[in-house]
């Protein structure tokens, strides 16, 4: 009897496996769906000209501190110097002079720099301004606080002796207003340390047409700096205007009368 259930077994299983296999064979092949292997190439190497150490304001440029750094292409705007666009760049830009500094790794813009033998005060003069030295001492110049690159007010003092003997009449007044410094003495840059920088000449940056204001303040009395606070360095340089105080009054000589006016001690006519 268990040899019986046995054999009836064996036959099933027999059958099965013949059946799936002929199912197997019946049906279409299984094929893997090829999915698009997703190569994305890689991009070409975008490198910029920057610098490889820092480079102070009229420091030459030379090969040795530029160098070629890898930047990506979507944050390298037209500004900078690309190898792709300008490979031969450090040939052509070499003995070119820095005019606004660079930190180590910073890219080098154009804008940044100029052209060789260019001098470093006419590099940092805008279009369309003047440069004007004019004689300081410490006392006239905010204690030697005041550095290149500082706004300040041009103040104008006037000493008249009194040709009777009696006590010099003293008069100021200021004449320009939020004059940027340009240079103090030879120095165009403040100081690392930011120490007092004390010269004998302030040079300012003014309009032309202010230039005959600073000569006849310079010739007829001295000038003083005062140095402005950097929030209100916004405001428009001017030539400070004064209340015109001319007064008329009658001269009379040999019997005839003359009007004249005149201006009292302190107050200069504008060039």
């Amino acid at each position: 009897m268990n040899i019986a259930r046995l054999t009836i077994l064996v036959a099933a299983l027999a059958s099965g496996g013949v059946a799936a296999w002929m199912a197997l064979g019946s049906a279409a092949p299984v094929t893997t769906a090829s999915i698009p292997a997703v190569h994305q190439e890689a991009e070409l190497s975008h490198e910029i000209l920057v610098a490889v150490t820092d480079l102070a304001q009229g420091a030459p440029l030379t090969e040795e501190v530029m160098r070629w750094q890898p930047w990506p292409a979507e944050a390298s705007p037209q500004a900078f110097i690309s190898r792709t666009a300008r490979p031969d760049a450090m040939q052509t830009l070499k003995d070119s002079v820095v005019r606004s500094g660079f930190v180590a790794g910073e890219p080098i813009r154009e804008d940044k720099l100029a052209q060789p033998g260019s001098g470093l005060l006419s590099m940092l003069l805008p279009s369309g301004k003047r440069a004007v030295a004019v004689r300081v001492t410490a006392e006239s110049t905010a204690g030697g606080f005041i550095l290149p690159d500082d706004r300040v007010d041009v103040i104008h003092t006037l000493v008249r002796q009194d040709p009777s003997g009696g006590p010099a009449q003293v008069a100021s007044r200021p004449i320009l207003s939020n004059v940027r410094v340009l240079a103090v003495d030879q120095t165009a840059t403040e100081n690392a340390d930011g120490a007092p920088v004390v010269g004998k000449t302030a040079t300012l940056e003014i309009d032309p047409q202010h230039v005959g204001t600073i000569a006849a303040a310079e010739a007829s009395g001295t000038v003083s700096l005062a140095l402005r606070p950097a929030a209100d360095n916004d405001e428009k340089p001017a030539v400070v205007q004064q209340r015109n105080t001319t007064r008329t009054v009658r001269v009379t000589s040999g019997g005839t009368t003359t009007q004249v006016e005149v201006q009292p001690f302190g107050q200069v006519p504008e060039s």
